[in-house]
């Protein structure tokens, strides 16, 4: 579908659905609007119009964003760690990683096993970065620390189980910190209140003040995170 704002025609992703209201969202994909099954196309141009410099100041805003670089496992290709950028070096033997400022070396029996022996060295990094920040934000709920786990999930950084599990997912690891600890302290505030009711997102505020700011950051950021190629 297209759309004439602010003298610029917007191309978009339309569907009608069991809804009250009109809905739109703009991510890296672009802009979605979804309306209630029998609203007229006047009241749905008009929204759109009502928002227009919104959705013109998101559009731009998510234009701004890299796109995600694929990597190979290459020597001087360069990847995200704990917000900071470090280049890859790359040599045939057994496997090892080793952090130095601004570099990994990565030694893997061959090639082609390169990207498996980043990855584990990532979510062991993962691991050991995050599961005591889930335990600090428990104590500050007075809970148990949880059991931390990792996923291999792009898009939902973390879920809490029923049983009080907590799965994070191991791309956090790219993030700078402060990012990463607004999902830790999301989901450690799932283990008192498995919702996301205002009790909730009052728990959270006490945890983690700015998660307004932190969510929409996360947002953006991870949109760029690198593809490591022949990893899902």
């Amino acid at each position: 579908m297209l759309i004439d704002l602010g003298g610029r025609c917007i191309e978009y992703r339309f569907s009608r659905r069991r809804r009250r209201t009109i809905g739109i969202a703009i991510d890296a994909n672009g802009l979605s609007v979804s309306a209630p099954k029998r609203a007229p196309w006047r009241d749905i141009e008009a929204f759109l119009r009502h928002k227009e410099r919104w959705i013109i100041r998101k559009l731009d805003e998510w234009g701004r964003v890299p796109r995600p670089a694929i990597v190979r496992g290459h020597s001087g290709e360069s990847l995200p760690l704990f917000g900071a950028a470090v280049t890859l070096e790359v040599k045939t033997g057994r496997r090892a990683v080793q952090h130095h400022p601004e570099r990994l070396l990565v030694s893997a029996p061959s090639p082609q096993r390169v990207a498996k022996v980043l990855i584990g060295w990532l979510k062991n990094q993962a691991l050991e970065a995050l599961t005591p920040r889930a335990a600090h934000y428990a104590a500050h709920l007075d809970v148990a620390a949880p059991l931390v786990g990792l996923s291999n999930a792009r898009t939902q950084w973390g879920v809490c189980t029923e049983d009080g599990m907590i799965r994070l997912s191991w791309r956090l690891v790219h993030l700078e910190p402060a990012l990463a600890d607004y999902v830790v302290a999301h989901e450690v505030a799932h283990l008192v209140e498995l919702n996301h009711s205002k009790r909730f997102w009052n728990l959270l505020a006490k945890l983690y003040p700015d998660w307004r700011g932190a969510r929409h950051q996360l947002e953006l950021a991870g949109a760029s995170l690198p593809i490591i190629q022949g990893v899902t």
